[in-house]
């Protein structure tokens, strides 16, 4: 029925039903307070409150994700249109963990950034915009140090980032081209950001 009609399927396997929200995985087997990075882009006392305590402990077989996305993996090779959407939980990471999340149920690192790139640009309605890289399409994308075909974990090795192909450094979001200027001040920056020269980390990762 899906495949037949068009009808898209984003699971947001962040929050997902029958089992433990995916998103508490991640909380649980990554370093997600002490990120460097997210420290930089985020309040402290946001990734605090989301970090320091958390409403539950579940065994791993307890998660649902993995099953759910091997229902995504089925519905995608039998033509189904499949999405990527991280429902808002956490900014600067929670797509990499929905994407993640998709390839733990079988899908190939390649069927994963499918979903979040060609198929999304499907579902929104603007294919000839978005979603690859071609001619007469927004100049806007990623630039990573390492390849997600190896490892869809290394989706969060951004370098750089262009956007209407303007040119942006990954870990600090630094215009370099056509112009060279800083990213203006974060409100809270003033009273709450990493310590300068401090190396930015991704956090460490345990795969699902």
């Amino acid at each position: 029925m899906f495949a037949q009609s068009g009808i898209a399927e984003t699971p947001t396997l962040i929050v997902n039903y029958g089992g433990p929200f995916g998103q508490e995985y991640w909380f649980e087997n990554t370093d997600v307070h002490d990120n460097v990075k997210l420290n930089h882009f985020t309040p402290h006392n946001l990734l605090d409150e989301k970090t320091n305590r958390r409403p539950g402990w579940f065994r791993t077989d307890e998660y649902a994700f993995p099953k759910l996305s091997a229902q995504m993996a089925k519905l995608l090779r039998a033509g189904g249109l499949v999405g990527v959407g991280s429902h808002g939980q956490l900014q600067g990471l929670g797509y990499h963990w929905e994407m993640w999340m998709l390839a733990s149920g079988g899908m190939t690192p390649l069927e994963v950034l499918r979903c979040a790139t060609l198929n999304g640009s499907r579902i929104v309605g603007r294919p000839q915009d978005l979603g690859s890289i071609e001619v007469g399409k927004l100049a806007d994308l990623i630039i990573l140090d390492k390849s997600p075909l190896d490892d869809i974990h290394n989706t969060n090795t951004i370098h750089w980032v262009m956007k209407n192909g303007e040119l942006f450094e990954g870990d600090t979001l630094d215009q370099v081209w056509p112009e060279q200027k800083k990213l203006e001040p974060l409100y809270f920056w003033n009273f709450d950001k990493p310590k300068a020269g401090e190396p930015l980390s991704y956090g460490k990762t345990v795969n699902p």
